[in-house]
């Protein structure tokens, strides 16, 4: 006679999934990776095509040689452009996650949302500190380098509590960050690459994993 009750596997399973849910932010979105990363192109594209004139605009890893533009012009239309996708990023990242959390029937803000959010802040806010000297000594030939490792490092901090996808990513971030730091004046197209390709790439995955 066959009987419906779980067997021990299955009671272990369960137990892996409420504990999983417990310690881990299960309600980041790869829609919120996605947005992200059509929001970095377009920072990317207006920042090729505008402010550095198709290029025309070189620097090295400790000058600018802005032609008919001032460095510190330069200098603001690029924090500019880069705060601006931030915060879109972040309000994207908000949203979806939200949206994916009332869906599954989570909570948005637990104490693992507090833990991710710390271990995340911690090497960007460094990092941040640290592009804020570049910047302040002209050197700006190192701050799409610089961006990439401490966001990477952040990411790879913060994959502890939520999808092991977000680990990845941040290893990802590390290598494209070194490789914008050797060769420096192709430092936005590793920054187009990290902060737009690879978040849309990752984010399609987690999509599909964790979504779908």
């Amino acid at each position: 006679m066959k009987t419906n009750l779980p067997t021990p596997r299955e009671d272990l399973q369960t137990i892996r999934e409420i504990m999983e849910r417990s310690s881990k932010f299960l309600s980041l979105s790869g829609l919120s990776g996605i947005f992200a990363g059509v929001c970095a192109l377009t920072g990317a594209a207006i920042a090729w095509f505008f402010i550095l004139d198709f290029g025309h605009v070189q620097y090295d890893a400790g000058s600018f040689n802005p032609g008919g533009w001032t460095i510190s012009g330069i200098i603001v239309k690029l924090a500019a452009d880069a705060l601006v996708v931030l915060g879109f990023s972040v309000l994207g990242a908000i949203y979806f996650s939200k949206r994916k959390a009332k869906k599954g029937g989570l909570q948005f803000w637990t104490n693992s949302t507090r833990r991710l959010l710390v271990h995340l802040l911690i090497p960007l806010v460094s990092g941040g500190i640290f592009i804020l000297i570049l910047v302040l000594q002209h050197n700006m030939g190192l701050v799409a380098s610089v961006m990439l490792i401490f966001y990477g490092l952040s990411l790879v901090n913060a994959g502890k509590f939520t999808f092991s996808e977000i680990h990845y990513l941040g290893l990802t971030e590390i290598v494209l960050g070194i490789l914008a730091g050797v060769f420096v004046n192709q430092g936005l197209l590793f920054w187009t690459m990290g902060f737009g390709l690879m978040h849309i790439l990752y984010g399609v995955v987690m999509y599909f994993r964790h979504e779908r």
